[in-house]
């Protein structure tokens, strides 16, 4: 129903309005007559009113659907957004985890090398750890040696007893720059970390209690740790 088909019916009626003017002698049939048109114009202005509400409804409801069509798009858009950002985090995590993985790595097997190359230096110093100490010793060795056959042609004594002190005072000397000294003793206060006491005598006076009188073995130290204690006699 539109526009024009209303105006029709209310011209129609008009016109039936005039005609039956004419003719009063009817008047039931005139208000049925009208009756008629007039429900028929309510009937027609209330289609009007319901299509037009109808449009109405329609077009709100398109608009909201572009608005919830766009609402869509834009999160569309803002998942994919988040979605690269974290494709591009997790890579570059991936990439961080792979390098960290392979400085392990590499820490890990100079580590290996480390305590292989340990171990074998260990080793080679058990082995021959005593190369230097024994090569110091030779020279000494020779001297020995010239002395003995010194001795057999050599009739002074004190020739050979001179030969024999300078030997023992260069093994001193040679003891000395590897870290081992004896032990002075004789004169000394007794101390149970340095001297052992074999035997005691008493003492011929008041200072000479508690100190050693005689050494009856010489005691040594290497690098100032006691690897042979003093035996000594004290004056009690």
């Amino acid at each position: 129903m539109n526009d024009k088909g209303l105006e029709k019916d209310i011209q129609e009626g008009e016109g039936f309005a005039d005609k039956t003017g004419e003719n009063l002698s009817a008047p039931e049939q005139i208000l049925t007559k009208n009756t008629e048109i007039v429900d028929n114009v309510a009937e027609k202005i209330k289609e009007l009113v319901q299509n037009y509400s109808n449009e109405q409804k329609q077009i709100e409801i398109e608009i909201k659907k572009k608005e919830y069509e766009q609402d869509l798009e834009q999160i569309r858009t803002e998942h994919k957004q988040e979605m690269e950002r974290m494709r591009a985090e997790i890579e570059l995590k991936s990439v961080e985890v792979e390098t960290k993985k392979d400085a392990h790595l590499r820490l890990m097997a100079e580590y290996d090398n480390y305590q292989k190359r340990t171990i074998r230096e260990k080793a080679d110093l058990i082995r021959n750890g005593g190369e230097k100490i024994f090569i110091g010793l030779l020279p000494i060795i020779d001297d020995f040696e010239r002395a003995l056959k010194t001795i057999e042609e050599v009739k002074e004594v004190d020739t050979i007893k001179e030969g024999i002190g300078l030997i023992y005072r260069k093994f001193l000397s040679f003891l000395q720059k590897n870290g081992i000294k004896a032990i002075d003793s004789v004169g000394e206060k007794f101390e149970a970390d340095l001297f052992e006491a074999v035997a005691t005598v008493p003492a011929e006076s008041e200072e000479q209690k508690g100190k050693i009188i005689d050494n009856l073995q010489t005691g040594y130290t290497l690098n100032d740790k006691v690897i042979r204690h003093a035996k000594v006699i004290v004056a009690n």
